[in-house]
């Protein structure tokens, strides 16, 4: 199967072809085990940049009830890419746990999903050459190798240019790897579940990983396994805090968001899922090269990245990238992910798991609130009821 050619269609939940199948046959519905934890159903808050954090990037009051809200009972949630560095930085708004103030921060959000019995990984990410000086700090942003590209980064003006980058020094690195562990540190003590290290999107360990990007003679570039070498020693410094059982990593093979590239993907993202395994990870989440961001590139496409790892990952998958219900039921029944993240879906419906077990209609989402503002797109959407389906 080549992944290279796998096209995106984030399809609207259309009435279920199998509605009338009881949900105690639905896999999606079913418990599972995932790391150290018992979850009751497949349904996975995905991680979405939203871009409310205070102006210390601290979590803002209303992140905190955004997720309260999104908390079901035995779920998996992973916030927002929660950055690392300060210097790291690719979107004011963004939130981060570069500083011990953000920790408490954070823990109003834990303990708000933990009081609605829902369990949370923190995302970490460094943005990489996806960023602007005015959101470094005045530094050039970094990245492995001076590979431009027409990147937007969003400043404290609205989005702009990305800033020309400059190639990452190997004395940096073990500094890069530390900024990591300390960020699951902090993570640990705002009394998250876990963590997820970010390596997808065109960010930066994503341009260490594919040779679009990372034109490296060193040890960290040219053969597969040293472009590898920068994840797998974030994987063992986040471990090292966490113990591997609560890490997950994301990854986004043949992915476009950011311009990333890689002349052989199924090679490069094989040997990822074949080195991953040694560590015992809590899973490996995989989006769906169909979906950019919050844009679809093709109606109807199968999910293929999936399909492909899932030949070689041992552990738990998490797919994420243009599901609907009948879309998650499907690729969980043939074995290729044991879970399912939603992402624009979840943004507008809180009680997405409860109207998926129920077939019930969803509320729209507002593209215009994906990215910064205000309560409106973001803590207003209804419930579902009765009375309220009546009234939309």
């Amino acid at each position: 199967m080549d992944i290279r050619f796998i096209p995106s269609r984030e399809a609207l939940f259309p009435a279920s072809t199998v509605e009338d199948q009881e949900v105690a046959m639905s896999k999606l519905f079913s418990p599972s085990k995932l790391g150290r934890y018992e979850l009751k159903h497949r349904v996975v808050l995905a991680p979405m940049t939203r871009l409310r954090s205070d102006p210390d990037d601290s979590p803002s009051e209303m992140m905190v009830e955004y997720y309260s809200q999104r908390a079901s009972e035995g779920a998996l949630m992973i916030t927002e890419s929660s950055h690392v560095m300060k210097s790291g930085r690719g979107y004011a708004g963004g939130p981060g746990i570069y500083y011990d103030h953000h920790i408490q921060a954070w823990k109003k959000i834990a303990d708000a999903v933990h009081a609605k019995g829902a369990r949370i990984f923190m995302q970490l990410v460094h943005d990489g050459r996806q960023s602007h000086v005015d959101l470094t700090g005045g530094s050039p942003p970094i990245a492995p190798s001076e590979v431009p590209f027409e990147g937007l980064a969003m400043t404290q003006d609205g989005w702009v240019p990305v800033s020309m980058h400059r190639a990452v020094g190997i004395d940096e690195i073990p500094g890069l790897v530390e900024a990591f562990r300390q960020g699951a540190e902090r993570a640990l003590a705002a009394g998250f579940d876990g963590v997820e290290i970010h390596s997808a999107n065109g960010y930066l360990i994503d341009t260490f990983l594919q040779d679009g990007t990372n034109k490296r003679t060193d040890a960290y570039g040219g053969s597969v396994e040293n472009r590898a070498r920068f994840l797998l020693e974030l994987t063992e410094a986040v471990s090292s805090v966490w113990g591997a059982d609560r890490v997950g990593v994301r990854v986004s093979p043949s992915g476009q968001w950011g311009e990333i590239s890689d002349s052989n993907p199924e090679a490069t993202f094989g040997y990822v899922a074949e080195q991953l395994n040694r560590f015992g990870l809590a899973y490996l989440h995989i989006i769906e090269p169909r979906v950019k961001g919050v844009e679809t590139l093709h109606e109807d496409q199968a999910p293929v990245a999936s399909v492909f790892l899932r030949k070689i990952f041992k552990g738990p998958i998490i797919a994420a990238g243009g599901f609907d219900r009948d879309g998650a039921e499907a690729i969980l029944q043939k074995g290729n992910a044991d879970l399912v993240a939603f992402g624009r879906w979840f943004a507008s419906n809180p009680d997405l798991p409860k109207r998926l077990k129920d077939n019930l209609p969803l509320n729209d989402y507002d593209r215009s609130a994906f990215w910064g503002g205000t309560e409106k797109g973001y803590t207003d959407y209804p419930f579902y009821t009765e009375e309220a389906m009546a009234c939309a």
